[in-house]
């Protein structure tokens, strides 16, 4: 494929903010990197990646409706972690975050723990990680 021929299948995915690169050949045959917003099919791909997300985060902020379970099931969804992540990132192991996920466990966790948690989350306060707006 030649440099100008590149896809630039823009379907504002990335609202602009990414490029990937592309290889493409310029006018004297050599192996030249393109900057492209997407193919066509690469963007659905991501899209409903996306999508997927999305609806994992509002699956989790219901259970925390519900009373199933504790926000920080629903800030991990959120920040697009995994409890692998997040235990590295707090440094408690993941038997003891699963059980903060229950909502009488994270009732009586203590201030320090729950710093760990907001700031791995980057909420500003212990009140944003305990009252979390059901208008998300």
């Amino acid at each position: 494929m030649k440099a100008n021929e590149v896809s630039q299948d823009d379907a504002q995915i990335f609202e602009g903010k990414t490029k990937s690169i592309q290889y493409a050949i310029d006018e004297n045959g050599n192996y030249v990197e393109v900057k492209s917003v997407g193919l066509e099919a690469e963007n659905i791909v991501i899209e409903r990646a996306w999508e997927d997300v999305r609806e994992s985060i509002q699956d989790a902020l219901g259970e925390v409706k519900d009373g199933t379970k504790s926000p920080i099931f629903y800030f991990m969804k959120k920040e697009i972690m995994d409890l692998n992540i997040l235990s590295e990132t707090v440094g408690i192991a993941k038997w003891r975050i699963k059980r903060h996920f229950k909502p009488n466990i994270f009732a009586k966790l203590k201030i320090k723990t729950l710093e760990k948690y907001t700031k791995a989350f980057n909420l500003k306060n212990i009140e944003s990680l305990k009252n979390i707006s059901f208008n998300e």
